[in-house]
């Protein structure tokens, strides 16, 4: 018996939708296989540029790319989240970079602070360089000097600051006065440099001398604390002692040194003159200063440093100068671990209305003077300019 045609077609349709079918869903899976294994990463998941990804270095660059890579089952939720995601990862490593920036910016030091760091960089290398200098110049002019014993008279100028552990020579015309107002307040007898008049500080100042010791203290203080020298042009310097203490009144210097002076060197004198001292003249003083049967002895206001502080035989730490006076004695006490409320003071109280003693005005002095008598006045310096590295002040001095 012959089926019937309807079975034959109901048959024939069922094959055809069953193979549709088939072909539908092998369709469907080449299209998940092609999403599945797309590259990620595509161009909507991207989020904006920020003009600060130029600062990204090649390696934070690659690990944002990483960031916003999407998984596989990231990709089959919707559109508008992957773009949030992507968007929220990318936002905080910008936001780290620009607070990473920020805090550099702040945590740098302040352009003023930086300048002031340099400039101690720099004149911490002066002070060794002059200690340098200084050490070349004794080994070749004073050989031997360093290894002799140290005896009162050659440390009756260098006062003694304990609690500080600090040795200064007092030099006269480089400070001196201001010098010894800062060892009391550093000793704590005076709360203020302010508060110490000139004639306190010289005469009322109960400062020690090294010389005050007995050997034992003095050597031991000499070889742990801090040795402190400051120096000064040596024609300036002499030009200021005698603008002090000659063209000032003077109860000490006009009698004691005027009288001589001025019987010695000075053709027909006045009585007035000779019973005062008063009115010697600066080349007066230079043929007083030169000559080697002096009337009167030699004064600490015009003594070389040489010979006044012993650099040979101390070797002093730090030695400054009066030319910067005021920062290097700031940089000095800030290394000794002073007070910082206590500064280097820079007032004059001696003669405040007479201008400073400067290189202008020395010049003007001893254009009063000869060539002979110029050169021979260097000569009397020479050791100072040498080992404190001074130029010639005049060009003709050989």
């Amino acid at each position: 018996m012959k089926p019937p045609c309807s079975l034959y077609c109901s048959l024939c349709s069922l094959m055809l939708l069953g193979a549709g079918s088939l072909l539908l869903l092998v369709h469907l899976q080449d299209l998940s296989h092609n999403v599945l294994h797309q590259p990620s990463g595509l161009q909507v998941l991207v989020s904006p540029r920020w003009p600060v990804e130029d600062l990204m270095t090649k390696a934070e660059t690659e690990d944002a790319v990483v960031k916003a890579k999407v998984s596989s089952d990231s990709l089959m939720a919707e559109d508008s989240s992957l773009v949030v995601v992507t968007r929220q990862s990318v936002t905080k490593r910008h936001r780290k970079l620009l607070l990473k920036s920020g805090f550099a910016a702040s945590s740098a030091p302040p352009a003023a602070e930086q300048q002031q760091r340099l400039k101690s960089q720099q004149l911490a290398k002066t002070l060794e360089s002059r200690r340098h200098l200084l050490k070349d110049i004794c080994s070749k002019y004073h050989r031997g000097v360093r290894d002799q014993r140290v005896s009162w008279q050659q440390v009756s100028r260098v006062y003694v600051e304990d609690q500080s552990r600090l040795l200064y020579c007092e030099v006269p015309k480089v400070g001196c006065s201001n010098w010894k107002r800062v060892l009391m307040v550093l000793g704590g007898s005076k709360a203020s440099t302010r508060d110490i008049p000139h004639d306190a500080a010289h005469y009322a100042n109960h400062l020690r001398r090294l010389d005050s010791y007995n050997s034992s203290g003095m050597a031991s203080r000499l070889s742990s604390y801090t040795k402190v020298l400051f120096v000064r042009e040596p024609f300036e310097r002499l030009v200021s002692a005698f603008r002090d203490k000659f063209e000032s009144p003077n109860s000490y210097y006009h009698p004691v040194f005027g009288r001589p002076i001025i019987s010695r060197y000075r053709a027909n004198a006045t009585r007035a003159a000779l019973r005062t001292g008063a009115g010697v003249t600066f080349r007066e003083f230079i043929q007083y200063l030169l000559d080697v049967h002096r009337p009167v002895g030699m004064d600490i206001h015009w003594e070389p440093v040489s010979q006044l502080c012993n650099p040979c035989l101390l070797q002093y730490n730090f030695i400054g100068k009066f030319e910067r006076l005021e920062e290097e004695a700031n940089f000095l006490l800030q290394s000794i671990g002073a007070p910082k409320n206590l500064t280097f003071p820079g007032f004059k109280d001696r003669n405040p209305l007479a201008e400073r003693t400067s290189s202008k005005i020395t010049q003007r002095y001893f254009s009063q003077l000869n060539s002979t008598e110029r050169q021979k006045a260097f000569d009397f310096y020479y050791m100072d300019y040498l080992m404190f590295n001074y130029p010639k002040p005049f060009k003709d001095l050989y």
